[in-house]
C-alpha cells in the first residue's frame, strides 16, 4: 500500500488538497482510506459526509476515518489502572473513572500515529492518504516515534531487566521493590508499535507532499518545512501550489505568485492547484482541483552517507543533506554515543552509526545544502589507527 502523508503551513489548504487527492485515486479505481486528525469535522464539510471514530464509506472505494482520541486514551489509561493494581494500592491512589478522564496533551498525536500504523499493516486498501496537522504540528508528530523509543530506552534499559528469580533477592537488598514485569512488557510494546510506525514514515512507498499557497509567506514556509524534514532523513516527494489565481485576476497578486511558482520549480516538483474562487465544497468542486495521485519514483527518505576518507585525510565524513540551512543557526553537539544537531528552531538527537562511535568529531562545515562532519578513528578504540 502507498501512503501520501500530506501537510501546510495553517490556511494553506492541506485539507481539501488531501480530500481532493484521496476522491481523485478513488475514481481512478484505488481502495483509498483518508485519515484525519483534526478534532473538528473539516474533513467532512469539505467531502459532505460526516465523519467519526468509525471509519465511514464516503464512496465506493472511498473510506473516512477520524479517530478518537479521548476513547484510546480512556482505553489506555483503564488498562493502566487494571495492570498497576498493586502500585495504586500500595500508594493508596484511588482510580480515575473513564468518565471523568478528558486527553492529556499529546492524546491526539499518539491517537493518530497508532491509526496511522493499523491503517498501513491492514491489506484493505491500496492508498492511504493523510491530512496531517498543520507544519510545525506535523513535524513534531513524525519526530515523535524516534523520541518517545530514545526515552523508553534511557528510562527501561531492556539489557538492565533482572531476570525473574533474581528480583527479590535484589529488591532486598537495594530496600526498594525491583520493576514489576509488566512494567518491561509494556515499555517493549511500546517501542515495538512506535517502530512501526517509523517504518511506516521511513517507507520507499511513503511520501510526504507540502501544500502552501504561492507567495512570500509560503516560501518562508516551505522553505522551514523542508529543512525541518531534511534534519528527520525526509524530503517532499511533490510541493502542492495550491490556490493559484486566474490571469485576469489583480495584476500584482499574479506576478507575485508567478515569482513564487517560478522559484519554486527551480527545486520541487511543483503541482498547481486553481483557485475556484470560493471554498471547494463536495465532491465536483474537488473533482475541478485536479489533484494527482501518481507519486515520484525517488522515495521521500534520504540517506545520511558515510565517505571514507582515511587514506587521503585520515578521517571519515558524515554528510548530512540539509537544504537551506545557515551557518549560523547550525549546532552540532557530541554526547557519548549520539549527535545533537540543530538548524536553526528544529532539533534531532541521533544515535552515531556503529564505526562512528569509535572516533572523535575532527570538524564540519556547511557547503551547498550539505552539512559534512569529519570524524578522525579514535586509537585507542580503532586498531588501525594505532
Amino acid at each position: 500500500m502507498r501512503t501520501l502523508l500530506i501537510t501546510g503551513p495553517g490556511g494553506s489548504g492541506r485539507t481539501t488538497v488531501a480530500a481532493a487527492t484521496a476522491l481523485t485515486a478513488a475514481r481512478d479505481g484505488e481502495r483509498v482510506l483518508l485519515l484525519s486528525a483534526d478534532r473538528s469535522d473539516t474533513l467532512g464539510a469539505v467531502l459532505g459526509t460526516a465523519t467519526g471514530p468509525a471509519p465511514v464509506r464516503a464512496g465506493e472505494r472511498l473510506t473516512l476515518w477520524r479517530p478518537d482520541a479521548a476513547a484510546g486514551f480512556r482505553a489506555d489509561l483503564a488498562a493502566f489502572q487494571e495492570r498497576a493494581t498493586a502500585a495504586l494500592d500500595l500508594l493508596g491512589a484511588s482510580r480515575l473513572d473513564p468518565e471523568e478522564v478528558t486527553p492529556l496533551p499529546g492524546a491526539e498525536e499518539l491517537t493518530l500515529l497508532r491509526a496511522l500504523r493499523d491503517a498501513a499493516l491492514s491489506e484493505r486498501h491500496d492508498l492511504l492518504v493523510v491530512d496531517l496537522p498543520a507544519t510545525a504540528q506535523a513535524l513534531a508528530l513524525l519526530a515523535l516515534p524516534e523520541q518517545l523509543r530514545r526515552y523508553l530506552r534511557r528510562l527501561l534499559p531492556p539489557e538492565r531487566q533482572a531476570a525473574r528469580a533474581l528480583r527479590p533477592v535484589l529488591g532486598r537488598l537495594a530496600g526498594v521493590p525491583m520493576p514489576a514485569e509488566w512494567l518491561y512488557e509494556t515499555a517493549a510494546r511500546w517501542d515495538l508499535e512506535l517502530a512501526a510506525v517509523e517504518a511506516v514514515v521511513a517507507d520507499r512507498d511513503t511520501a510526504v507532499r507540502l501544500v502552501a499557497e504561492p507567495g512570500p509567506a509560503g516560501s518562508d514556509a516551505v522553505r522551514e518545512a523542508v529543512l525541518a524534514l531534511a534534519l528527520r532523513g525526509l524530503r517532499p516527494e511533490a510541493l502542492i501550489a495550491n490556490r493559484a489565481v486566474p490571469e485576469d485576476w489583480p495584476p500584482a497578486l499574479v506576478a507575485q505568485q508567478r515569482k513564487t511558482l517560478e522559484e519554486w520549480q527551480e527545486s520541487y516538483d511543483v503541482q498547481v492547484l486553481p483557485h475556484l474562487g470560493h471554498d471547494p465544497r463536495g465532491a465536483d468542486d474537488l473533482a475541478a482541483l485536479g489533484a494527482r495521485t501518481a507519486v515520484n519514483a525517488a522515495p521521500s527518505t534520504v540517506e545520511w552517507p558515510i565517505t571514507d576518507h582515511l587514506s587521503d585525510d585520515g578521517v571519515l565524513v558524515w554528510t548530512i543533506p540539509l537544504p537551506g540551512a545557515i551557518r549560523e543557526d547550525l549546532d552540532l553537539v557530541r554526547r557519548g554515543d549520539e549527535l545533537v544537531v540543530t538548524a536553526g528552531p528544529f532539533r534531532r538527537i541521533v544515535p552515531l552509526p556503529s564505526a562512528l562511535r569509535r572516533c572523535t568529531v575532527d570538524g564540519a562545515s556547511l557547503r551547498e545544502g550539505e552539512l559534512r562532519v569529519r570524524f578522525a578513528p579514535d586509537p585507542a578504540l580503532w586498531p588501525a589507527a594505532r
